[in-house]
């Protein structure tokens, strides 16, 4: 029955039309001795902090190529946390022990800031992008290939050898997956190609070397009607595992009959950070819940991490894409997948399309040598 349900499942996927998009790039670069001697000459004072004037220094070429460019939302970032990116109608930063969390509304919000401590030497250099206007993901090939070219510029007034930037292109499309209960009618279809192919029709060629992750994060909430399908014990030594198996089962059951091999459910109060690895890893690493995962390898199957003694406002699943995944049009099929199974997981749960919100974050990334 999966197999049938596979083949016939529509190439495009229907996203209502309020669906956020958002785009941002990072441009990674290691920090060598080579390059804070450049900036930093023997004749400062030593008073000052170590590295205040050559964070400075390199901040303020970065932002005026930046200007010259007209790229107004560039971030310096020298304090080797894991930069990640949200929509929000407010522009604020939040900073956590290992991350930097940056929220802006990409239709008007603009900013240029730097993070760092001068009296600490990072491991590398971070310059994030943050994309603006009302089509992002039409402009997406437009904005890449005006970073590549900031990039470039870099590349010659720093002149020092062996200058080489990881460069990493994020895109997703957000939506709450019960718009349509929700008086939002309109859709927007996507057949969700590949990058590559989608900048190339656009003549922006990138390296063929690169690696390729597309996978989905969908938020379950986790309401008071949620609570009462399980017999949750405050006075046992793990309260809430009776819940977060009943919806693990859920999970395999749906996934499995929905012919999605790749999947995990995380509810620990971690964030879930999907990575390329050849080797697969599933590790906490403090904050985070590191996915490591070889999007060429066969499946890996269903994983669930959850703590029993922590009662989360969201359960989080991931569905991640193998090359088995892409169809002749793109990853259209594969979110057509992943809707009908969380729909089906919902109605389990018993949650009200009306009410209750569940969020769908599709995800495409890929990363190269720069």
């Amino acid at each position: 029955m999966s197999i049938i349900r596979k083949r016939s499942a529509s190439h495009k996927a229907y996203i209502p039309a309020n669906a956020r998009d958002n785009q941002y790039i990072i441009a990674e670069l290691p920090l060598t001795d080579e390059l804070i001697g450049k900036f930093s000459p023997q004749s400062l004072s030593g008073q000052q902090p170590p590295y205040l004037h050559f964070y400075q220094v390199l901040s303020e070429l970065f932002f005026k190529l930046s200007d010259e460019l007209e790229i107004t939302n560039s971030l310096f970032i020298a304090n080797d946390k894991l930069a990640r990116v949200r929509y929000s109608q407010e522009m604020h930063q939040w900073q956590t022990n290992q991350q930097i969390l940056f929220y802006y509304n990409p239709s008007y919000h603009e900013l240029q800031k730097s993070f760092f401590d001068p009296h600490v030497r990072a491991k590398k250099i971070t310059l994030l992008f943050l994309s603006t206007g009302e089509d992002i993901r039409y402009n997406a090939a437009r904005f890449h290939a005006k970073i590549c070219l900031l990039l470039g510029k870099l590349k010659q007034e720093l002149a020092v050898a062996e200058v080489n930037f990881r460069l990493r292109d994020h895109q997703h499309l957000t939506y709450d997956l019960n718009a349509r209960k929700k008086a939002v009618i309109n859709s927007q279809a996507h057949k969700l190609r590949p990058i590559p192919e989608r900048y190339a029709s656009q003549n922006v060629a990138i390296d063929k070397d690169i690696s390729a992750m597309t996978y989905a994060v969908v938020n379950i909430p986790v309401s008071n009607n949620l609570l009462k399908l399980a017999e949750i014990d405050h006075h046992s030594i793990d309260p809430y595992n009776p819940l977060y198996t009943l919806i693990a089962d859920i999970f395999t059951r749906v996934t499995k009959q929905y012919n999605l091999n790749n999947g995990a459910l995380i509810a620990n109060g971690l964030v879930p950070i999907v990575r390329q690895s050849e080797e697969e890893a599933f590790r906490r690493s403090g904050e985070l819940q590191v996915l490591g995962v070889n999007p060429e390898s066969p499946p890996f199957g269903i994983v669930c991490k959850w703590d029993a003694l922590e009662l989360v406002d969201d359960i989080q699943l991931v569905f991640i894409a193998t090359k088995n995944d892409q169809g002749d049009y793109g990853y259209g099929r594969f979110l057509n997948q992943i809707e009908l199974a969380v729909r089906l997981m919902a109605f389990e749960l018993a949650l009200s399309p009306e009410k209750d919100e569940v969020i769908v974050r599709f995800h495409q990334h890929i990363a190269y040598n720069l």
